[in-house]
């Protein structure tokens, strides 16, 4: 991947930075580059805990910019959810949609986070939002843990187990919570 691009480039230099940080998986996200494309990226997130998608494993793209991190990315889902259209650039602070809100020092993980701290909220007529019902998103989330890419295989196993022990799971909780604060919940209405 590296002959291909201009290592001096500050968005170059980031990406690979990030995909370096990002290497490893987490219980609750994980993203790397293509191998052809650092610029687009492949992401699996699990759902949030007490909410329709617990249990849920959802999978999408990020496509950046050339001048990442100085504009946002543009986030797509790919596995059925009920929460965010799939295959389409769906709307939230932390996307292409709202540049305005997108803080440069934010990163690839914090979109994860995002992403993930989004699902459980109303759509409200965003952009690729969806409102299924309480029964519908938990039926998707037992389906999505058998979701296969094109790209990266059966989803479910890109992901870290969740941990057993509460002391560890209530640090990355706090840590997660810390950096979704961060984020400007931002909803453009149709």
């Amino acid at each position: 991947m590296e002959a291909q691009y201009n290592l001096r480039s500050p968005a170059v230099k980031r990406l690979m930075r990030e995909a370096k940080e990002l290497h490893d998986a987490t219980e609750e996200y994980f993203a790397q580059p293509l191998e052809d494309n650092l610029f687009e990226w492949h992401f699996t997130v699990r759902g949030p805990p007490e909410s329709d998608f617990e249990g849920g494993v959802y999978h999408g793209r990020v496509i950046l910019p050339p001048d990442y991190p100085m504009k946002p990315p543009s986030i797509i889902l790919l596995t059925p959810n009920g929460r965010f259209e799939i295959n389409k650039k769906i709307c939230l602070s932390i996307s292409g949609h709202h540049p305005e809100s997108w803080q440069p020092s934010w990163s690839l993980r914090t979109a994860l986070l995002a992403i993930i701290g989004f699902m459980p909220t109303h759509g409200s007529g965003a952009i690729g939002s969806l409102d299924y019902s309480t029964e519908e998103r938990k039926q998707l989330a037992k389906k999505s843990q058998a979701w296969s890419c094109p790209s990266c295989g059966p989803v479910a196993r890109l992901l870290k187990e969740p941990s057993e022990s509460p002391d560890d799971r209530e640090a990355a909780d706090k840590e997660d919570r810390a950096l979704a604060a961060q984020i400007t919940f931002k909803v453009l209405i149709r």
